[in-house]
C-alpha cells in the first residue's frame, strides 16, 4: 500500500475516530495558528494515532483524529491548552459544531498506484486482510 499526505496512518483496528465538523464565523483572528498548534499538542499525546481535515469555502469543516482508546480521549479532552481552545472557538471561531466518538472496526485503503483491484476482494472470496 502507498501512503500519502494528508491521511493519517491505517493501524489495525479497533481504535477510535473522534469526528468534528464545525462551522466557522469569517475571519481568521489567530484561528490558523491555534489550529496549527493544537494539531502538534494532539500529536504528542498518548494515544494519537493520526488525523485528518479539510474545510470548505463556506466555513464547513471536518476534522477526524484517531486515538488508541477512550481513556486517551478523555485525556486529550482535559489538556489545559486544548480546553482553552475550544473556550476559544465557542466564543468566536465557530457558529456551530457536533462531534461524535466512533469506534473503527474495520479499516481498508485504496491507492491507484496499487490497480484497479478492489481493496476488499472480489464478492464470495477471501478478501486480503486489511493493513
Amino acid at each position: 500500500m502507498s501512503s500519502s499526505a494528508p491521511f493519517a496512518p491505517r493501524p489495525a483496528p479497533p481504535y477510535y475516530a473522534v469526528i468534528f465538523t464545525s462551522q466557522r464565523t469569517d475571519g481568521d483572528a489567530g484561528y490558523g495558528a491555534m489550529a496549527a498548534e493544537m494539531g502538534a499538542l494532539a500529536a504528542a499525546q498518548p494515544g494519537y494515532l493520526g488525523a485528518e481535515s479539510a474545510r470548505g469555502s463556506d466555513g464547513l469543516g471536518i476534522t477526524v483524529s484517531y486515538w488508541r482508546s477512550l481513556e486517551d480521549i478523555a485525556a486529550w479532552r482535559a489538556v489545559l491548552a486544548h480546553q482553552a481552545a475550544r473556550d476559544r472557538g465557542r466564543a468566536g471561531w465557530y457558529s456551530h459544531y457536533e462531534l461524535r466518538v466512533a469506534r473503527v472496526e474495520h479499516a481498508y485503503g485504496w491507492d491507484a498506484a496499487d490497480g484497479s483491484a478492489d481493496p476488499m476482494g472480489t464478492p464470495g472470496t477471501p478478501a486480503a486482510s486489511p493493513a
